[in-house]
């Protein structure tokens, strides 16, 4: 599909807080956590605005996944088709560049969407950004105005709209006391 098309099944879409978020990451992280051998997995997260209490979101889950070394990467992969995500390959992201989704579908979204970004152990800036927003609400509150503002100007254009929350994230980052990498 375009990116065209893509917009069009998959709009931004911002929505109220939900309790349920913390309970779907919660779900999902215990699932994800009983499909690998303790040493596999170093750490997961919550991440991204549905993270954060009371702040609007997309109503998609994001998960980062601390990943040992020595799991291989085949293995990561199937059992995440086995938890019925797919496999994204993402070169531009840190090692081992991949991502996992569920939730879409030719027809558009279908059920609860999630986004599991797969890391190496590290110092990683999307808690950082998710620690600093809970900690401050001055800047959650700024951020939840400026993702409304570009869910309304780029509705159907994913890309432009994370594109548009770079410069509010380096802000915070600098604040947060480390100079921005990159946030997914």
């Amino acid at each position: 599909m375009t990116a065209e098309e893509l917009g069009q099944l998959f709009p931004v879409v911002i929505e109220e807080y939900q309790r349920a978020w913390a309970e779907l990451y919660r779900a999902e992280e215990k699932r994800i956590a009983e499909a690998f051998a303790l040493r596999e997995i170093e750490q997961i997260d919550h991440i991204g605005s549905t993270a954060v209490p009371g702040l609007k979101a997309k109503p998609t889950i994001d998960i980062l996944l601390q990943i040992s070394e020595c799991l291989e990467l085949q293995k990561l992969e199937s059992t995440f088709q086995s938890l019925g995500f797919q496999v994204n390959h993402r070169p531009e992201n840190p090692p081992p560049h991949l991502t996992f989704v569920k939730g879409y579908s030719v027809r558009g979204f279908e059920g609860q969407a999630y986004h599991v970004h797969v890391r190496y152990r590290g110092d990683w800036d999307e808690i950082r950004f998710r620690d600093y927003l809970m900690q401050h609400s001055d800047a959650a509150t700024a951020y939840e105005a400026l993702k409304l503002q570009l869910a309304e100007k780029y509705k159907n254009d994913r890309e432009a709209y994370t594109e548009g929350k770079s410069e509010f994230i380096g802000k915070v980052m600098k604040l947060a006391g480390k100079p921005e990498t990159k946030i997914i």
